[in-house]
């Protein structure tokens, strides 16, 4: 891992001190996240009301470039050349417009899907059902609790460890019963969902900037 990789997480330290407690941590979880994507596999976020946004914000982030240029033509030589052979009219607009792409996928955004979970199986597999259909082995769960007791948090983070998924939660002080499932938890230094929640974007905000870092520096 490049040392600039893991300042990203220095960083976001000294612009809130009070995640020092969470400096081992977050350096886990973005080593994690680093292995994950250079092994080819995903990750998977889910997360409810507040955190229901926050999956979807870190998709944002990893799918396209969010700091730094992820230009095609730079990192995906491969892709232009048989871009070139089968569709030469359009390449200059790929080459222009296309940012290469760290594979997330967010959970909550399924409607028809979680609603015919809800309906006719059990409200509470939402994500479950989708960890387990997509989930595979080297991919991560990124789940996303205030308190870490969300039922149906806890039950995808369940399907994930069965599946041989690691997870890495993202939480409040006390860790709740996800910290006990998790490989890696982040508790951010907090009690109330609102405060909790000013952590947990810094946070995040970081570990995508480690891994863009990581792969387009």
């Amino acid at each position: 891992m490049k040392h600039s990789t893991l300042e990203k997480i220095s960083e976001l330290i000294e612009r809130y001190p009070a995640l020092e407690i969470c400096r081992a941590e977050l350096i886990s979880a973005t080593e994690k996240i680093c292995k994950c994507f250079c092994n080819g596999n995903k990750i998977l976020i889910c997360g409810n009301g507040g955190s229901a946004a926050d999956s979807l914000h870190i998709v944002g982030e990893l799918m396209k470039g969010f700091n730094l240029p992820r230009k095609i033509e730079t990192f995906d030589k491969n892709f232009v050349e048989q871009a070139e052979k089968l569709f030469p009219a359009d390449v200059d607009c790929f080459k222009k417009n296309l940012q290469c792409a760290l594979p997330a996928i967010s959970l909550v955004n399924e409607i028809s899907l979680s609603t015919a979970v809800a309906n006719d199986n059990a409200a509470d597999l939402i994500f479950a059902q989708q960890i387990f259909g997509l989930g595979r082995r080297g991919d991560i769960l990124f789940a996303i609790s205030t308190s870490g007791n969300s039922a149906n948090v806890l039950y995808a983070a369940k399907v994930a460890k069965v599946l041989g998924l690691e997870i890495i939660s993202l939480t409040g002080r006390t860790g709740g019963k996800l910290k006990n499932i998790s490989d890696v938890t982040i508790c951010a230094p907090a009690d109330s969902a609102f405060t909790i929640q000013e952590y947990h974007l810094p946070i995040y905000h970081a570990l995508c900037i480690a891994a863009e870092n990581e792969f387009f520096s």
